[in-house]
């Protein structure tokens, strides 16, 4: 038995390669390529018409058939192994559908090559979108919480310990520019990876006169990827998508960790209604926080796939290889479609987080976040260095917590008495500022400065960064409107062309 795919090959696929290579390709690849792979079609079918590289009895024939196959979808095409890849599985329907001298034409100044790196780019690029959508909304949602709980007080941590108070829309702003950096980061890649390979052939190009720029137009690419080479050998743009996902991974992973600790029973500072929670199956006191440890898990998968695909092209030739162009990629669409739904899933927890007030106002006031204010109180008002002032409020505090007294219940004897002792001072502070200086909520109001926790200056923050998620919304918007465009240009091109 011959090669169904080669003249040059006398014998047929090994069954093993078939078992375990291309059928499982084929079976994950061909439906989710088929749209992709048949606007490449049709948009090369015109270039070749316009070009009058094929006549147009052969260009009306294939129009029609890939109309005619995008129509149906990809559930019509029997996908056969022996032939190794989606496109040869394709290409023989045309063939099977128009015979071998038309639907053979369609292949004319193309390869493989340059083809799946077309497809590579159009896929990369839908997802890009999509979840530059998904990170406008959970901006948008960060953004509109963090405006309405600018006056809950909540503890502030470093290193897991008791810090300083802050609010809880303090902190969801923090995480809205947080995802305002990822988006920038994975809108940045979009220029680079909006360009059109097609034409660079396998990798010289060709010598059929063909319009790469009529090509990018019909596809909605931004303009050609001059060097064939370099055109075929690269998928550096889906390398720095999933670097951008894997950073987005990071924050989101990192804002599921903050709330998984603060759902616990030992905290208690933020809940969650049971709609977005599971339960036990032995346990029946048990509300499981499944949700976030799924936010946590899948940033794995993510981080796997952008190190699985570096892994996979570090060793290869700069040209088209399969280990470096296919292999490699194995995992990156997954990992694409993971963020992408992962989004949605962090937009609903930010909907659902409420904070505990009362319970954050309790830890506030029991784990001394106040006692940077009462350093800064000593500096101001008794002349010490901030130092000594560190030092004796660090004393203070001991002494506090020996006694089992809140940071409220801190008097203005307990500090005469420790800078007695440790300086040999004589400090008189009143009550009435030392009651404002430990008040959390005078604490918060207090920071004022740039990106301070302050009401007013968060509330400047949101504004100012809510314009910016208005601008990147318009640019998303536009970039989808331009592909939307470009397709219905593409079908129209090709209606016509079919005499339809």
């Amino acid at each position: 038995m011959e090669s169904k795919v080669s003249g040059l090959l006398t014998e047929a696929i090994a069954p093993e390669i078939q078992r375990y290579i291309y059928g499982p390709r084929l079976e994950r690849m061909f439906a989710p390529c088929f749209p992709y792979l048949t606007e490449i079609n049709q948009a090369h079918v015109v270039m070749l018409a316009r070009c009058g590289i094929i006549s147009p009895d052969v260009a009306t024939k294939l129009a029609k058939v890939l109309l005619e196959f995008s129509r149906a979808g990809p559930e019509i095409f029997d996908l056969d192994p022996a032939r190794e890849d989606a496109y040869y599985n394709y290409e023989a329907k045309v063939i099977e559908k128009t015979g071998a001298d038309v639907g053979g034409r369609m292949h004319i100044g193309r390869s493989r090559n340059d083809l799946q790196a077309a497809l590579d780019r159009m896929r990369c690029r839908d997802y890009c979108l999509d979840i530059l959508a998904g990170l406008n909304d959970v901006r948008h949602v960060a953004l509109q919480r963090a405006e309405t709980r600018t006056d809950v007080i909540m503890p502030g941590y470093t290193h897991l310990q008791p810090a300083q108070p802050v609010t809880f829309g303090y902190y969801l702003l923090g995480i809205a520019e947080a995802f305002e950096r990822d988006f920038d980061r994975i809108a940045g890649t979009y220029p680079r990876m909006n360009l059109n390979p097609l034409g660079a052939g396998a990798l010289a190009g060709t010598s059929f006169p063909i319009n790469r720029n009529q090509t990018a137009e019909l596809l909605g690419f931004r303009g050609v990827l001059e060097h064939g080479q370099d055109a075929v050998a690269s998928r550096d743009f889906a390398i720095e998508l999933l670097m951008g996902c894997a950073g987005l991974a990071l924050t989101w992973s990192r804002l599921a960790q903050d709330l998984f600790v603060m759902v616990s029973h030992e905290f208690r500072t933020v809940t969650f209604p049971d709609s977005v929670f599971g339960t036990s199956s032995i346990m029946p006191q048990k509300k499981n926080p499944v949700v976030l440890e799924h936010l946590k898990g899948s940033s794995g998968h993510v981080i796997g796939a952008l190190t699985g695909a570096m892994t996979a092209i570090k060793g290869t030739n700069f040209t088209n290889t399969v280990d470096g162009n296919t292999e490699a990629l194995r995992y990156c669409y997954e990992a694409l479609a993971d963020t992408r739904d992962a989004l949605s899933i962090v937009k609903l927890v930010l909907a659902n987080a409420e904070c505990n007030a009362e319970r954050c106002r309790t830890l506030v006031e029991e784990n001394y976040s106040t006692a940077t204010e009462l350093a800064d109180l000593l500096v101001r008002e008794a002349g010490l260095s901030f130092r000594q002032a560190h030092h004796l409020t660090g004393l203070v505090v001991r002494r506090g917590l020996e006694c089992g007294l809140k940071a409220h219940q801190i008097s203005s004897g307990l500090i005469r008495e420790a800078a007695r002792q440790s300086f040999d001072l004589e400090l008189d502070i009143p009550d009435t500022d030392l009651e404002q200086c430990l008040d959390p909520h005078a604490a918060v109001a207090s920071r004022t400065g740039i990106g301070g926790p302050a009401e007013p200056e968060v509330s400047r923050m949101v504004e100012k960064a809510r314009h910016r998620l208005e601008l990147a919304v318009d640019e998303t918007n536009a970039r989808r409107d331009a592909l939307g465009m470009a397709r219905e240009r593409l079908q129209a091109e090709t209606v016509a062309l079919a005499g339809q």
